[in-house]
């Protein structure tokens, strides 16, 4: 039998855009992700959907796995030809045990490679906007353990090294033994009124940070409560975070935000929305899949040259289009000299991406607007194709057929709600709920029925006003409405409407 191949990857602090490219490429092709405690969600998704997906996370006092059983995992999985990714929190190296799994890989003949991680040691206390080094405060800084091999018997850490004023000391893993640590560095000639923070949940949604003093820090914790996995920074440099906090200070942080749109359509706007502090909660209520007769979006296809026009009112429509003509043999040559709208921005960067121009494009991303456009642009007897949702409404069809317009309106593919035993609980653990379409309005109230006593208090946001109007005839207050009918433009107005 052939003998796999295991990468050991950093999956970095816990946003998933610190993940490095290299680590996102391993993931795409592994078949086994055996993963940690600390590795994001979102990063896990990036697995392909067949993948075997192993949980091994390590917690205080709360181990799946013994490092060793982890350690035999991987070595009996690579031994078994499988392409394995070991995913871990942070860096590989960095307090980790890599060394220790990349030894035994070594040692067993299994072909291994390693991908760095960023280390939560810098990216916590910068996402807390704590620079690690500043040229007023300090010329180097230190990481250390706080929690060293138990098997040693004593700590090797030199805390008369580590005790320089002038330099800033980062701790790792060091919350259950704080009040030692702190002792041992006042015993050394920290003073105590060095500034301490401690970063809790660094880079996530979740993110919480205390600034204390050498003195003042272990009561702060045991007042507050603050627990792991969370960094200890001791510097001067702390006190730059007031004039270059970033990211724990935005409306939109720490806010639990429903993401309903489709899986295959969720990732641009739960990206945003990590950017903005805020945690998705991806919970999709319909799917995209082919209409009950294929037949017409099929003959559409062959005939595409013989249409002035095709309209496409979604990028749902564009894929299943050029699904379609790939399954031909043909490509984007097959339109000749046939027109072309796209209802909105996304709809036509679409199309760019398959080296196709649009020719019309409303300045309000709605149905009525490409109605309106349309026949500005075309004549009684035009033959024009609509490629779109077979439940889509029938204001274009309607508006061009009643001016004479020889309109073929297709379903290139439909909308089905997903079924979601969970989503009244995803609701309500949500501060914001978000819809995209009237679809996603009709998927979230089949699988929640109660739905105005379960989103009662909740922000509920819609991208345009038919949506809304979706939303509010199921009984839902809608309190925020995009202007501008895009992902962006939703995120632009949910910004502005907590920010109030």
């Amino acid at each position: 039998m052939a003998v796999g191949k295991v990468w050991l990857v950093g999956a970095g602090p816990g946003d998933p855009g610190l993940l490095t490219l290299k680590g996102a490429r391993a993931l795409a092709g592994c078949d086994v992700l055996v993963y940690d405690y600390l590795a994001s969600g979102a990063i896990v998704a990036l697995a392909p959907p067949d993948c075997e997906k192993i949980y091994v996370g390590k917690k205080a006092g709360a181990h799946t796995l013994t490092q060793d059983e982890i350690t035999q995992l991987i070595v009996k999985l690579g031994r078994a030809g499988r392409n394995v990714v070991r995913l871990k929190g942070g860096d590989v190296f960095v307090f980790a045990r890599g060394g220790e799994e990349a030894q035994a890989l070594h040692a067993a003949g299994v072909p291994f490679e390693i991908v760095p991680g960023i280390t939560s040691a810098i990216a916590a206390p910068a996402y807390a906007g704590i620079p690690i080094t500043h040229r007023d405060h300090n010329t180097s800084f230190s990481i250390s353990t706080g929690h060293e091999n138990p098997l040693k018997g004593s700590s090797s850490l030199d805390f008369a090294k580590l005790a320089n004023p002038s330099q800033t000391i980062v701790f790792l893993m060091a919350m259950g033994n704080l009040a030692a640590i702190v002792d041992e560095l006042r015993k050394h000639g920290i003073p105590g009124d060095k500034p301490v923070a401690i970063v809790r949940e660094g880079t996530k949604p979740t993110q919480e940070t205390l600034v204390a003093t050498l003195d003042t820090i272990v009561a702060e914790v045991e007042r507050t409560k603050f627990a792991a996995p969370a960094i200890v920074v001791i510097g001067d440099v702390v006190n730059e975070r007031e004039a270059i906090r970033w990211f724990d200070n935005g409306p939109l942080f720490g806010k639990r935000v429903l993401v309903t749109r489709p899986a295959v359509r969720a990732d641009d706007f739960s990206t945003r929305l990590w950017e903005l502090g805020a945690e998705p909660i991806i919970a999709p209520t319909i799917a995209i899949g082919p209409p009950d007769d294929p037949a017409p979006a099929n003959e559409a296809v062959d005939r595409v040259r013989t249409y002035a026009w095709i309209v496409f009112t979604s990028r749902n429509g564009v894929d299943a289009f050029f699904d379609r003509l790939s399954e031909r043999g043909r490509d984007a040559r097959a339109f000749a000299d046939t027109k072309i709208a796209a209802i909105g921005p996304k709809t036509a960067e679409a199309l760019a991406a398959r080296g196709l121009r649009v020719d019309f494009m409303p300045s309000t991303f709605i149905n009525e607007a490409v109605a309106d456009g349309m026949l500005e642009r075309t004549q009684p007897g035009d033959s024009v194709l609509l490629f779109r949702a077979q439940e889509a409404r029938d204001v274009v069809p309607q508006t061009l057929r009643a001016s004479g317009r020889n309109v073929t309106d297709v379903a290139a593919y439909k909308t089905c709600p997903v079924a979601d035993p969970e989503l009244a609980e995803k609701a309500t653990n949500a501060d914001i709920l978000t819809f995209s379409s009237s679809s996603t309005v009709a998927g979230f109230i089949a699988n929640v029925p109660d739905a105005a006593s379960v989103c009662a208090g909740k922000i509920i946001a819609c991208i345009g006003p038919v949506t809304a109007a979706t939303a509010r005839e199921a009984g839902l207050r809608v309190a925020v409405v995009a202007d501008d009918f895009t992902i962006e433009g939703l995120v632009r107005a949910l910004h502005n409407a907590v920010s109030v």
